[in-house]
């Protein structure tokens, strides 16, 4: 399998300084992608707007959008993220979430009261119908219209992950999604493993087959234990402690052998994002190459 390094900067202020020290570094050192994380409610680039800046001031990185898609109608997401694969010119990567689903983001986008999973499902096939460049009929009533996108992805197809662990989650990703990313915020190695083998036999239920290679997790670490009192941290460390979220690797040694666990149970593309605040990209980028870049293959 082709093992596969992202860097997440997660939350935190926008300031261009750092996300274009984070962007070139990345770059610089070969890791493979750089992912943006959606977090309506928290204080943290817009991943859309974070991958169009990156775009241009990068030339070979990959660029991930973790994108909460509520709150708008299928026509603009579509559009949006068709747009956004021709500025990176092609190297868009693309999961959906329903959102961390935090005390007012559901009225915030718009969809308080419905099921975001189920949001999901009608969603997925239409941002297909949009990009394969074919009519839809748009309104309701007599105020309809025939409409084609006006802007098609580069990339053919434009490939959509799904993210989640409940078992719609997994029948979802499974039926529908080209890829599955997950939470190691939620599972260990060994229930993220036995994931895997869910969606591949739910997606053998209706047909068709998921790219092994497309399996992935998101890789919260600590380089040292002081991380997880960092400010912003301790209610997840908290949470790790009491057995209701793994803990996270703590140094280069344990992320490391997370992730050769993780491979072994059969993903091979990971999103990694420090549990504490970032100070400088250059010295974090040098860590994280030391202790894992060896492992990209």
């Amino acid at each position: 399998m082709k093992v596969r390094f992202a860097v997440s900067p997660g939350a935190g202020k926008v300031d261009p300084d750092h996300l274009a020290s984070l962007v070139t570094g990345a770059e610089e050192r070969g890791f493979d992608t750089l992912w943006f994380a959606d977090l309506p409610l928290m204080d943290a680039a817009d991943p859309t707007l974070a991958v169009a800046f990156a775009a241009g001031v990068s030339h070979r990185l990959k660029l991930g959008v973790d994108l909460v898609p509520f709150g708008q109608e299928s026509f603009v997401v579509a559009r949006q993220l068709a747009q956004l694969d021709q500025l990176t010119g092609g190297r868009l990567l693309v999961t959906l979430v329903p959102g961390l689903d935090l005390p007012g983001e559901r009225a915030a986008l718009g969809i308080a009261g419905r099921h975001r999973g189920r949001l999901l499902d009608s969603l997925l096939p239409e941002l297909r119908t949009w990009w394969a460049g074919s009519a839809v009929t748009v309104g309701t009533g007599e105020a309809t219209a025939e409409v084609t996108l006006p802007v098609l992805p580069r990339q053919d197809p434009l490939e959509v992950w799904l993210g989640g662990h409940g078992p719609q989650a997994v029948r979802r990703a499974g039926r529908l999604a080209d890829g599955w990313l997950g939470s190691g915020a939620s599972l260990g190695p060994r229930q993220a493993g036995e994931l895997c083998r869910r969606i591949k036999e739910e997606a053998a239920a209706v047909g068709r087959e998921i790219d092994p290679e497309h399996f992935g997790l998101s890789i919260r670490y600590a380089r040292t234990a002081d991380d997880l009192s960092a400010p912003g941290t301790r209610a997840i460390a908290a949470a790790a402690n009491q057995g209701s979220a793994p803990a996270p690797p703590v140094g280069a040694s344990a992320l490391r052998d997370s992730v050769r666990e993780l491979v072994e149970r059969g993903m091979s593309k990971f999103v990694v994002r420090r549990a504490a605040p970032v100070a400088s990209w250059p010295d974090e980028l040098d860590w994280l190459a030391a202790a894992i870049l060896d492992l990209q293959s």
